[in-house]
């Protein structure tokens, strides 16, 4: 079953391609695709930056049929113990309203257009 992508998932997946240079972070051409490491069905992982990536539209899929090889890249690219954080906020749980995520949307879109104004800026998570 899918999950519903709202204007929080678009604001936050620009963000993270945004941050990521619009590259695929495996090879490094365009990546169009923002990649969570942990699924978007775990709020409490969901508009984490730190829990997601810019690939290609190739990567992503593969990546997604290679789940040992997705984890192994990462914990290369990232190390043990931010996957281990990582690991411990997914399985918090973590209830959403309509206003939290709207609230969510608004974070990240304040945050896209900071990025976009100042090329130093750094996209600050909103958990």
């Amino acid at each position: 079953m899918a999950v519903k992508r709202e204007a929080c998932d678009i604001w936050f997946s620009k963000c993270v391609r945004h941050r990521d240079q619009h590259r695929c972070q495996y090879c490094f051409n365009e990546g169009t695709d923002c990649a969570h490491i942990y699924s978007r069905a775990r709020k409490s992982t969901r508009w984490s930056m730190d829990n997601a990536v810019c690939l290609c539209r190739y990567h992503h899929q593969w990546f997604g049929s290679n789940p040992v090889a997705f984890t192994d890249w990462l914990t290369q690219l990232y190390g043990e113990g931010h996957m281990n954080i990582l690991r411990e906020k997914a399985n918090a749980l973590m209830k959403t309203n309509k206003a939290l995520r709207k609230e969510i949307s608004d974070h990240y879109r304040g945050e896209l257009r900071k990025a976009e104004a100042d090329i130093d800026y750094e996209i600050i998570s909103y958990n």
